[in-house]
């Protein structure tokens, strides 16, 4: 099939080349003149394991273009994968969708089916249609919500390995298109009217959400209690009614889709007539856990002002450089307010950090990191801290203490190693 991506961040862009892979002939549409230029010489303007070699694998199934008049014409399925970010008042600022929207309907001349990828509130699919209509001329045209469940740091293979993949739709028409399109994909479809599709991927998101914040409130009660949380979340995950995934308690979720998800998910439901008290409180737990890490770090150091203070990791998760909402960002903050100094160590992230983060001294590895400091602080689990050499990091700490944020490591073999070792909820 030709399709047409337009957006090339995350979404988009992993859409288009994981299309491509499956033979489709993809046209990815940016209105950002440099990124289109990066990506026609190569030039990836994101991190993400195993994309540079996609997009190697597929330049000649990909066009990159800036226009969309151009990007559509020959594309009977456009993809909308722009932004959606939060306004203040909480909900999702869709005037990227609308302008995109007025471009396909000025532009087209003859019969598309417009899909909404990005994360929408339920009823934008309604607004787009009544938009076309107002718009159009007169061109035959469908509507339908096609969420994504991309995972950054894992994106690729849920692409291409999907839990399930969710259709809405209006029209058989656009159903077979769709079907069509997927059927390479060994994957539970589903197929619902458009609303229902909208807020899946809202309500999906926020589930997690509020079960990430409830692992970390019951990791209080395990430190109040002098319970394991990794002994209890274990026990909790067993129950396949439940499962283990999403029950990792650390220092709060982040990241572009889950807080904003969250957020725009309460006004929707506001909107609607029901308060969702319930993900207020997931929001607000999230917030607590940062400020419960730097009391771990102060109640270990006694005093902030004038410690060195080592980080390890910038980014949100491992395996992505994103430093959206990143957890990081407010810890480093607050250390910093009290008189800290810090240095920080991070795989993919620090040319991003280095933008919103100020006076940092950015090392090289997470050896520069220990050189000196008066403890280590892990907040985000890359691989390569779980492998790290601890003796030498334990010979280059001031005082051998770790604040693990992602409980990466095991509390009793750290302390046989003679670390002052400090998890979450242990």
């Amino acid at each position: 099939m030709k399709i047409t991506i337009i957006g090339t961040g995350h979404v988009g862009l992993i859409s288009g080349l994981g299309f491509a892979e499956f033979g489709n002939e993809v046209v990815c549409v940016d209105r950002d003149k440099g990124k289109i230029l990066n990506l026609k010489n190569g030039k990836l303007p994101i991190y993400e394991p195993g994309l540079k070699e996609l997009l190697s694998k597929n330049r000649s199934r990909v066009t990159f273009t800036t226009s969309i008049k151009d990007g559509i014409q020959d594309a009977s399925v456009i993809f909308i994968c722009v932004g959606t970010p939060t306004k203040a008042s909480g909900e999702a600022d869709l005037s990227a969708v609308e302008n995109v929207v007025a471009q396909i309907a000025e532009s087209m001349k003859d019969y598309k089916l417009i899909v909404e990828k990005s994360t929408v509130p339920v009823h934008t699919g309604i607004k787009i249609k009544q938009f076309m209509k107002r718009r159009g001329k007169n061109i035959a045209f469908d509507v339908a919500s096609n969420p994504e469940f991309l995972s950054e740091g894992n994106a690729i293979h849920d692409f291409m390995h999907p839990d399930r993949i969710v259709i809405g739709v209006e029209s058989e028409r656009a159903k077979k298109m769709l079907l069509t399109l997927y059927k390479p994909m060994k994957a539970p479809i589903l197929i619902t009217d458009i609303e229902s599709a909208e807020l899946i991927k809202h309500a999906s998101n926020s589930f997690l959400a509020t079960k990430i914040s409830f692992i970390n409130a019951v990791s209080r009660i395990c430190k109040l209690s002098g319970a394991d949380i990794e002994k209890v979340a274990r026990g909790i995950g067993m129950d396949h009614r439940i499962g283990s995934e999403f029950l990792n308690a650390g220092i709060g979720f982040g990241g572009f889709c889950f807080p904003k998800d969250l957020r725009a998910f309460r006004k929707i439901s506001e909107k609607l007539g029901f308060e969702f008290k319930l993900l207020e409180e997931t929001e607000k737990i999230n917030e607590e856990m940062k400020h419960h890490f730097v009391a771990i770090v102060e109640d270990a150091l006694w005093n902030l002002n004038g410690k060195t203070i080592g980080i390890l990791g910038l980014s949100f998760k491992p395996d992505t450089e994103d430093m959206r909402y990143a957890p990081s960002i407010d810890i480093i903050q607050a250390l910093q307010k009290e008189g800290a100094k810090i240095k920080a160590y991070d795989p993919q992230a620090m040319p991003v950090a280095k933008k919103i983060l100020k006076n940092i001294v950015y090392c090289e590895n997470q050896y520069d990191v220990a050189k000196g400091a008066d403890c280590l602080c892990i907040l985000t689990e890359w691989e390569e801290f779980k492998n790290m050499d601890l003796s030498r990091i334990k010979t280059l700490l001031k005082s051998p203490i770790i604040i693990d944020g992602r409980n990466i490591f095991d509390k009793k073999e750290m302390e046989k190693l003679g670390f002052v070792y400090k998890g979450i909820g242990r």
